[in-house]
C-alpha cells in the first residue's frame, strides 16, 4: 500500500495543476517575452535631452579652484592624496536632473546650514556648513552636482566652500 501513496499524489496534483492538456498554452495579450514590441507608451522624444555629459574638470582644474594640489581618483572625483579632502562632481542628463532635483534640494535644506538658489534663470542651489558644500546645476548641457567635504583651507575662510563652489559652478558647461 505504501508503494502506491506516493504515485497517487503525483497523479492528484498533476490533475490539480492542469498537466496533460491537449492544447498549447495561449498566452494572454501583452504578456510573454516580446510583450513590450506592439505596446506603444507615448513617451516623449527625449534621447536629445538624455545625455550624459562626461567629467568638465581636470585635477588641475580642481585644484586650481581649492587652492591645494589634488589627485584624480577616477569617475570625476578629486581628493588631495591623504585621504582627507574630496571634491566629486556628478553629471547626469538634464532630464535626470529635473526628475531628481526636488528630492535633492529638500535633503540640502535638512543637511546644510545655508542653502540658497543660483538665480539669474538657472534652475540650481548653492548649499554650505562648516565642513562641506553642495551645488546642483541643471542647464542645457546636462545636471552637474558638484559636492565639497573636508577642505582644511576652505573651511577656515569665511565663505571660503560658497566661493570655491561659485568658481566650480562658472566653470561648468551650459
Amino acid at each position: 500500500m505504501r508503494r502506491l501513496i506516493l504515485p497517487m499524489v503525483l497523479a492528484a496534483i498533476l490533475a490539480l495543476t492542469g498537466c496533460g492538456n491537449d492544447g498549447p498554452a495561449t498566452p494572454e495579450p501583452g504578456v510573454g517575452t516580446d510583450a513590450d514590441a506592439d505596446v506603444d507608451l507615448d513617451l516623449p522624444d527625449a534621447a536629445a535631452d538624455a545625455v550624459r555629459p562626461a567629467c568638465p574638470f581636470s585635477a588641475e582644474q580642481i585644484a586650481g579652484f581649492v587652492g591645494q594640489p589634488m589627485v584624480d581618483q577616477g569617475n570625476c572625483s578629486f581628493g588631495d592624496g591623504k585621504g582627507v579632502a574630496l571634491l566629486t562632481v556628478t553629471t547626469a542628463s538634464q532630464v535626470a536632473g529635473e526628475m531628481t532635483y526636488a528630492y535633492q534640494r529638500q535633503q540640502a535644506d535638512q543637511i546644510y546650514q545655508t542653502v540658497t538658489d543660483l538665480g539669474a534663470g538657472e534652475k540650481g542651489y548653492l548649499a554650505v556648513k562648516d565642513i562641506g558644500a553642495e551645488a546642483v546645476v541643471i542647464s542645457g548641457a546636462g545636471s552637474f552636482t558638484v559636492t565639497l567635504s573636508s577642505f582644511e583651507r576652505l573651511g577656515a575662510q569665511p565663505d571660503g566652500y560658497a566661493q570655491a563652489v561659485r568658481q566650480l559652478l562658472d566653470a561648468l558647461p551650459r
